[in-house]
C-alpha cells in the first residue's frame, strides 16, 4: 500500500513537471539539465568561482590579478589570463590548475588555437607565442603596448597602440605542428592609438582612441582602408567601446554608443540603419545564440539595469533591475537562460529567456565580473 502511494505521488510530480514544461515554465529539474559548467571571474579574490547544476560548487584559487581576467576554452583545456601577465592552464572538468607562465607584468589579451597560444602584452612590450602547455616558443618585441590579437587562417594579427601600426604575422608551417611565425606585413600610420579589434570574415577591424574612423585590413588582399561611422545627422562617432562589447548578427552590427543613450545599428558593411534609444549609457551588448534578442548593460546610475532588445523590430522589449552593478552577462547555449553577474551583492542571477522572468540567483561568488561557460567534452 505504501509503495503504491509513493508510485502515485511520483507519477503526479512527473505529470506536473511535464505540464509546466509544456506551458513554457522552466521548472528546476528541466533547468538543471545539460552539460554546462560556469566559471565566473572573482574580480578581487584572485580566483574563479565554479557553478554546476545551478549551484556554486567551489573556487579555483591563486589565478593572480583578476581585475580584467578572461577565460577561454579549447577542447578539454581551460586558460585564464590575469591582468598582471600570467597565463594559467587548468582542467575545467577536475577544476585543477595545471601550470602557469608569466609572459609580462601586464597582459591585455590572448587567443588560444589548436597548436599555440598568443598573448598580447602591455609590458613587456611584446607578443609572446606559447605552445598549449605554456612552453615559450617565440617573443616578438614591438616597443609598444599590443592589443586586439586575432587569428585568421595562418595569420596572427595585432595592433601596436603606441606605434599606430598593425602587424600581420604568418606561420611558415601553415598550421602544421608548432607554429613558426614571421612578420608578413606591417601597416604604418593606420590611426592614432589603436585599442581593440575584431575579425569579421576576412577583415581585421580596429578602433582608435584618437581617430574618428575604424581601420580595416583585408586579409585576403593585404590592403588597408578606413571606415567612417556616422550618425543619422552625419556627425562622427568619436569614441566607441571595445569591440568585445559589440554584437554582430547575420544581418546587422550593434554598437553601444559612448556618452549617448543609444545602441547604433548598422548593416554588415556599415550602412546606417537606426539608433535604438535605451535608458542609460550602454556599455555591453550580448546577442542570444539564435540572434533573436540582445541584452544591453549600462554604466553610471543605470549600472544595475539590463534591457532586452528584439533584433527584428529593433525595439526594447524587457527590462530587469538588480540590487548591484551588473558587470557582465552571458547567454546559455543549451538552456533558455541569461546569466547576469551582479558585482555588489556577490551573485549571478539567472533570467529565464523563454518567459522573461528572474528564475533564481546563485550566491557565494565574491565580486563577480566575467561569466564564461564550458561545454563538457563527450
Amino acid at each position: 500500500m505504501q509503495i503504491k502511494k509513493l508510485f502515485i505521488a511520483a507519477s503526479l510530480v512527473t505529470s506536473l513537471l511535464g505540464t509546466l514544461q509544456a506551458k513554457g515554465v522552466n521548472p528546476i529539474l528541466a533547468d538543471l539539465k545539460g552539460n554546462e559548467k560556469i566559471f565566473v571571474v572573482e574580480r578581487e579574490s584572485k580566483s574563479l568561482a565554479v557553478i554546476e547544476q545551478g549551484m556554486t560548487k567551489g573556487h579555483i584559487e591563486g589565478v593572480h590579478d583578476m581585475n580584467h581576467g578572461v577565460v577561454k576554452f579549447y577542447e578539454k583545456d581551460g586558460y585564464v589570463i590575469s591582468r598582471d601577465g600570467y597565463i594559467v592552464k587548468f582542467n575545467p572538468e577536475t577544476e585543477k590548475v595545471l601550470k602557469e607562465y608569466k609572459t609580462s607584468d601586464s597582459a591585455i589579451g590572448f587567443t588560444v588555437e589548436k597548436n599555440y597560444i598568443a598573448v598580447a602584452n602591455y609590458a613587456k612590450k611584446s607578443v609572446d607565442i606559447l605552445d598549449r602547455d605554456l612552453n615559450p616558443i617565440r617573443s616578438f618585441e614591438t616597443g609598444s603596448k599590443n592589443v586586439g590579437i586575432k587569428k585568421y587562417k595562418d595569420y596572427l594579427i595585432f595592433s601596436q597602440m603606441d606605434n599606430d601600426k598593425i602587424t600581420v604575422l604568418k606561420d611558415k608551417n601553415n598550421g602544421k605542428g608548432l607554429p613558426d611565425f614571421e612578420i608578413h606585413k606591417e601597416f604604418e600610420n593606420v590611426g592614432v592609438m589603436p585599442f581593440d579589434a575584431m575579425i569579421k570574415n576576412n577583415n581585421f577591424i580596429t578602433g582608435f582612441f584618437k581617430s574618428d574612423f575604424f581601420g580595416v585590413v583585408d586579409l585576403n588582399t593585404m590592403t588597408y582602408s578606413k571606415i567612417d561611422i556616422l550618425l543619422e545627422d552625419r556627425k562622427p562617432v568619436l569614441k566607441v567601446p571595445h569591440f568585445g562589447f559589440w554584437s554582430i548578427s547575420d544581418g546587422n552590427v550593434f554598437i553601444p554608443a559612448v556618452g549617448n543613450n543609444k545602441v547604433l545599428v548598422y548593416t554588415s558593411d556599415f550602412k546606417f540603419v537606426k539608433n535604438i534609444e535605451v535608458e542609460g549609457l550602454p556599455v555591453f551588448t550580448a546577442l542570444s545564440p539564435d540572434q533573436k534578442y540582445m541584452a544591453v548593460t549600462f554604466s553610471g546610475e543605470k549600472f544595475p539595469v539590463v534591457q532586452i532588445i528584439d533584433t527584428q523590430t529593433l525595439e526594447v522589449i524587457k527590462r530587469f533591475e538588480f540590487d548591484g552593478k551588473v558587470l557582465h552577462v552571458r547567454w546559455s547555449d543549451v538552456r533558455p537562460n541569461l546569466y547576469v553577474s551582479v558585482n555588489d551583492t556577490n551573485k549571478v542571477a539567472v533570467i529565464n529567456t523563454k518567459e522573461w522572468y528572474l528564475a533564481r540567483e546563485m550566491f557565494g561568488i565574491n565580486k563577480p565580473s566575467g561569466v564564461f561557460i564550458y561545454r563538457e567534452a563527450k
